[in-house]
């Protein structure tokens, strides 16, 4: 076995650790998209989930599967959308702009970038990983965006408080676990609480209506896993047993994703 083959299946091996830890921690790119789509000046410069496609007639060197970025996503707790942001390679039929969809079990990555900083991209630090500073550096360029150390993948900004402080002497801000991460709520979802409350006192009827999608607000905020929306909702009424038209309750959606906190209060109360 040569030395070129050992280190292919190494990075296959590397890569599939990455697609699952992708498809794990996806819940933490539909949380802030659940806040970018609610934000009237988008903060995020780009936001994509790479999906595979299979290659109906693969020519000479060509594979079978080709991985492809989709943007402008939406998730209904089962099945990631959006649309193609390239022309597929070796692929005919696929196009910037088509739509495209897989389900959450087979995605191979996700990414958004805030600031020029990218968070997420694990299939993309595999590749970094292999690659000397200089050559990230350029890598990072080409892109527009800060990967940072490809042992150390980002899943979400620091808090303001650690991004504002004095750093001359200040020690690197410890990157935040999954754990960690997923018992906190969005920063945004503390800062609008109030004015949820506000809304729901003046018309009681929010908790119940359906959108155009047929889901209730708190499905919504179940699926994203923001918390303390959570609880407010169900402070007003909100019905807790309603079904998304796939069937789903919110407590469904909160333990499918993940989110402890949306559990524990679905549960309480």
């Amino acid at each position: 076995m040569s030395h070129e083959h050992i280190r292919s299946v190494e990075q296959d091996a590397s890569m599939d650790a990455a697609n699952a830890v992708a498809r794990g921690t996806f819940k933490f790119l539909w949380r802030e998209l659940s806040w970018e789509y609610r934000r009237i000046m988008c903060a995020l410069e780009l936001s994509a989930v790479k999906m595979p496609f299979e290659n109906p007639a693969p020519g000479p060197g060509e594979s079978e599967i080709e991985q492809m970025w989709v943007g402008d996503i939406t998730f209904d707790g089962h099945v990631v959308r959006g649309t193609l942001l390239n022309d597929a390679r070796s692929i005919a039929s696929l196009r910037a702009g088509a739509p495209a969809e897989q389900p959450l079990s087979e995605i191979s990555d996700w990414l958004y970038a805030m600031r020029g900083r990218a968070y997420g991209a694990f299939t993309v630090q595999v590749i970094r990983a292999s690659m000397s500073r200089s050559e990230r550096g350029g890598h990072d360029r080409a892109w527009g965006f800060d990967f940072g150390d490809p042992a150390e993948i980002a899943l979400a900004p620091a808090p303001e408080a650690a991004r504002s402080g004095w750093k001359l002497f200040a020690k690197k801000t410890p990157l935040r676990t999954a754990a960690e991460l997923e018992r906190e709520d969005h920063p945004m979802c503390l800062n609008m609480v109030p004015k949820m409350l506000e809304a729901l006192s003046s018309d009681p009827s929010i908790v119940s209506q359906v959108d155009a999608d047929g889901w209730t607000l708190l499905q919504r905020e179940a699926l994203a896993g923001n918390a303390a929306m959570v609880r407010g909702l169900l402070d007003h009424g909100a019905p807790r047993d309603a079904r998304t038209p796939l069937g789903d309750t919110a407590l469904d959606l909160a333990q499918r994703m993940g989110w402890p906190l949306v559990v524990e209060a679905l549960e309480a109360q």
